[in-house]
């Protein structure tokens, strides 16, 4: 199992690939670990629970395959989300699965680590725990998680609302351990800038949507790479929780994207349209992604925009 040090001198490149519902599979996470940035998933993605253990099996196999093929390659480990909310009825059988598999790291959502956080060190994982203020932070880091992932303004799915400019400083004010940093962040300019703001790593997840490996829609990877920022709309109508879709989306489903406050959440069809399969979210930072290309060529395109940006402020 690796340590906060460790996992860091593992990585080709300081992201992670945040775990996107619906879109995050086997096969996304092994590129982006083979690739040399940690790769994740939501463990709600693998359904029915059963196939829980199969998607740790299939990652745990295609790590170690490509590993074992690339002596001295950087290698990331993989972790796997928990929504910790009283919401999710899987969460003490994908717990346990994830304590037999020994899962390197797992990403913490919606609630108290506490418990989780006690279970995976006791086999030597690590615990880091995703939060959108202040207060948030200071309740995770006293129950002990390894690092905070600040979900800042701008990011794909349930972000928060303050900028990276407030909430780093906070946080690092009282916070010591590892800080990820999420929000709009698509290019390899923007891993540097928020290791100059002071987190250790990027989270990024609208830039893995359009992968050849993701499970993501065909015609919404195509919708990922017609927009821009300007079609990315927050609202907590679909979810009751403030988050970023992209409005494309929303009106192919019949709704109206300017006026969703009209009916409010609760005047909608519970069965269509359904929340993130229909309605798709995405980051602010849209507009920077092109193309639809494999996992690891996105990786190899960072790398050479994260060493460039290195040169260029050196140069100034």
């Amino acid at each position: 199992m690796p340590t906060v040090a460790q996992l860091k001198e593992s990585l080709a490149l300081p992201v992670i690939g945040s775990p996107m519902f619906l879109v995050s599979n086997p096969a996304l996470v092994i590129a982006q670990c083979c690739a040399g940035i940690v790769g994740s998933f939501p463990a709600l993605n693998a359904r029915p629970q059963e196939r829980f253990a199969e998607w740790l099996t299939e990652i745990e196999e295609g790590i170690e395959r490509y590993r074992a093929e690339h002596p001295g390659k950087k290698i990331a480990p993989y972790a796997v989300n928990l929504i910790v909310h009283q919401s999710n009825p899987r969460l003490d059988e994908d717990l346990e699965t994830c304590v037999k598999h020994r899962v390197p790291i797992v990403i913490t959502s919606l609630h108290s680590p506490e418990r989780v956080v006690k279970r995976v060190h006791a086999y030597g994982g690590l615990v880091l725990h995703d939060v959108t203020t202040i207060r948030h932070a200071k309740k995770a880091a006293a129950a002990g998680v390894d690092g905070l992932i600040l979900v800042c303004a701008g990011a794909g799915g349930h972000a928060g609302a303050l900028s990276p400019f407030a909430l780093v400083n906070e946080v690092r004010d009282v916070y010591d351990g590892l800080l990820i940093m999420a929000g709009a962040i698509t290019s390899g300019s923007g891993i540097l800038a928020a290791q100059a703001m002071g987190c250790d790593l990027a989270y990024m997840g609208t830039r893995f949507i359009a992968t050849t490996e993701s499970a993501a829609d065909e015609a919404y990877k195509q919708m990922i790479v017609e927009t821009t920022a300007a079609d990315i709309i927050y609202t907590p109508y679909f979810t009751g929780v403030s988050g970023n879709y992209l409005k494309p989306s929303i009106a192919a489903a019949g709704l109206d994207p300017e006026n969703l406050s009209a009916g409010g959440r609760e005047s909608m069809d519970v069965g269509k349209p359904k929340k993130w399969k229909d309605i798709w979210g995405s980051g602010q930072g849209v507009g920077n992604i092109s193309s639809i290309l494999p996992a690891g060529e996105i990786v190899a395109q960072l790398q050479e925009e994260y060493s460039a940006a290195k040169r260029k402020l050196l140069e100034s």
